[in-house]
């Protein structure tokens, strides 16, 4: 067999396993051995699938556990019809469930369950992005006055903001602090309310945090992501609460982002 024969036997095989195509699964079954009962392709796709859906459980732990077994794995099949694997890595798996579930209610079974979701998914792109030291006060102390407006700040590769619609932190924290499914009697879990909001994660270290911002901050850390200076900052922190208190407010945020540890260099 010749080494392009080869290959293009391997597409056909692998579009069979992973797409899910009635004539490709027709045409690529005769790739397999044969056994009582027909060709082996379903073992592999159904081995396939079953490894996905598996990883979305790894990547949302919380979810199969507010929704129960059988509401998650309907959801995950039809997503992963939806939207099959295209990383080489299984870790990144379900990027774009939350989008899924908001489009597909009846599969997410409650809206709220979208933005859980969206929080599970950026601590774990918050806890596998690239290392960063952060940086201390006494970087910024050293500056000259005249340089201030002009300094941009860079935030920690890990640092994520993410717009919820509800407030399913407190269902989070709880989910968290069940070791297992909660059993008759337990008290149940929060209900989230609806509250639009933005959530930052960030992992300055080994340990990933996360915390739900006021308007003003996200809307100042948002202006950080986008690159731009102290001065612009100030500006539009004046907006939401006036030129007198616009530069006090700007730099308590950036104290706190120090102090957290989510910045990590800063351009003069």
């Amino acid at each position: 067999m010749s080494a392009g024969l080869l290959i293009e036997q391997q597409r056909r095989l692998s579009r069979a396993v992973v797409e899910d195509d009635l004539a490709e699964a027709t045409s690529a079954g005769g790739l397999l051995r044969s056994r009582a009962g027909g060709s082996l392709l379903h073992i592999y796709r159904h081995a396939y699938r079953a490894r996905l859906v598996a990883a979305l459980r790894e990547n949302h732990e919380g979810l199969p556990r507010v929704m129960g077994d059988e509401a998650f794995d309907a959801l995950a099949q039809a997503y992963l019809s939806a939207y099959p694997s295209r990383h080489p890595s299984i870790r990144w798996f379900g990027e774009y469930l939350a989008d899924f579930m908001q489009a597909r209610p009846a599969l997410a079974l409650h809206p709220s369950l979208a933005d859980l979701a969206r929080m599970e998914w950026a601590l774990r792109t918050a806890f596998d992005a690239a290392d960063a030291v952060p940086i201390r006060a006494e970087a910024l102390q050293a500056l000259e006055a005249q340089a201030w407006p002009g300094l941009r700040f860079v935030l920690l590769p890990s640092v994520r903001l993410v717009t919820l619609h509800w407030s399913v932190e407190p269902l989070w924290r709880a989910l968290k602090a069940q070791t297992v499914q909660p059993a008759d009697g337990e008290p149940a879990l929060p209900e989230p309310e609806p509250s639009e909001h933005c959530l930052l994660t960030w992992r300055p270290d080994l340990e990933t945090r996360w915390r739900s911002l006021e308007r003003l901050e996200a809307m100042l850390l948002r202006a950080v992501f986008d690159r731009q200076p102290f001065a612009v900052l100030c500006t539009r922190a004046a907006a939401a609460v006036g030129e007198a208190d616009a530069a006090t407010a700007v730099v308590a945020a950036l104290q706190g982002w120090l102090a957290e540890g989510l910045i990590a260099a800063v351009q003069v």
